[in-house]
């Protein structure tokens, strides 16, 4: 369908403005291989079809107003994420400066006003409703897409996808990538993450300037492992992923806190710090072995209890102080995006 027309400047195509973007399927922004589905656990492949982490990015020069034309999912009466709010969010590296609140719509038009000289802006659109971006223009001036910038791919679970942060933009992996000026693809799959193999080789195939990997919490519950099986699992992934990556920055982060699993034994008699351990001791052992390229950030002293919404997943604090840390375990590994 065409862009809706109107008196004001031609529509743009988004595609040059839209930043996050892992892969497409008919011109809609997904989260794995669309080529490649087949071989993905059934869960981690429902995550992948939204757009989580995908946003605008733009200069503005002198417009005084974005206006977004999109297609949304409109939910029905027993949506569970029906009300869930449905806000474009403009942000600059510094922080939000405004949000613009409308309904999910099979096709509609959201104006978002712009402060002079304040950019380059940043627009969060909401995920719950799946919306594709159909056009972008400039109210008053005209857009150009923002600079390139280093491409950081960052896999792991809702954690990492952004569960019970308020917003898309304070998950923990949009906080990184704001902090370093990086463009955050976010390849976190909700109750999923637990070492598939096929998702390392699809990371594999991806380009990244940087990688992150945060995964490791749902092997103690979703699919439980013993601590030799997730080693072994978390040498094989990585493995998988040098092929493809071989001197690419590798960081992992291996499971934050969650008081209910520390010392409690899964169905394999692995408590999460002891899984914690055996991802830590596979990363050092293939650091010891010449990887030089590969970090680690141990995650369980990360965070405290304050900083858990439900005992498991950070909420907007823990996502902002889990963010910030992993921001600078990449600048201190010298992992610069370059």
């Amino acid at each position: 369908m065409r862009p809706l027309s109107g008196a004001e400047d031609p529509w743009q195509d988004p595609g040059p403005f839209l930043r996050g973007v892992a892969w497409l399927d008919g011109g809609r922004p997904v989260r794995a291989d669309p080529a490649d589905t087949m071989r993905l656990p059934w869960d981690t492949g429902e995550r992948a079809t939204l757009p989580i982490g995908v946003r605008l990015e733009f200069t503005a020069g002198t417009a005084r107003a974005v206006e977004i034309h999109y297609r949304a999912t409109v939910p029905g009466p027993t949506d569970a994420l029906r009300d869930l709010a449905h806000g474009f969010a403009l942000w600059n590296r510094h922080g939000r400066l405004d949000e613009v609140y409308t309904e999910p719509a099979a096709e509609s038009v959201v104006r978002i006003g712009l402060p002079p000289r304040h950019g380059p802006f940043t627009v969060h659109p909401p995920e719950s409703q799946g919306p594709l971006i159909l056009g972008l223009r400039g109210i008053g001036g005209s857009l150009s897409p923002a600079p390139a910038a280093p491409r950081w791919v960052v896999h792991g679970d809702s954690i990492t996808e952004g569960w019970w942060s308020t917003r898309p933009a304070h998950g923990w992996p949009a906080v990184t990538g704001r902090a370093l000026g990086w463009d955050t693809v976010n390849l976190g799959y909700a109750g999923a993450a637990r070492g598939e193999l096929a998702t390392a080789e699809q990371l594999a195939g991806l380009p990244a300037d940087v990688l992150t990997l945060a995964f490791g919490t749902n092997c103690w519950s979703r699919v439980p492992h013993s601590a030799p099986l997730l080693y072994e699992t978390t040498r094989a992934f990585l493995d998988l992923l040098r092929q493809g990556h071989p001197r690419t920055p590798v960081l992992l982060v291996s499971p934050v806190l969650r008081p209910d699993a520390e010392r409690t034994p899964n169905k394999l008699g692995a408590t999460l710090g002891a899984l914690r351990d055996a991802m830590e001791r596979a990363v050092r052992d293939r650091t010891a072995a010449g990887d030089s390229f590969l970090a680690l950030l141990p995650g369980r002293d990360l965070l405290g209890p304050e900083h858990l919404a439900d005992g498991l997943h950070p909420n907007d604090s823990g996502h902002q102080v889990l963010g910030l840390a992993v921001a600078t375990a990449l600048r201190r590994s010298g992992f610069d995006g370059t």
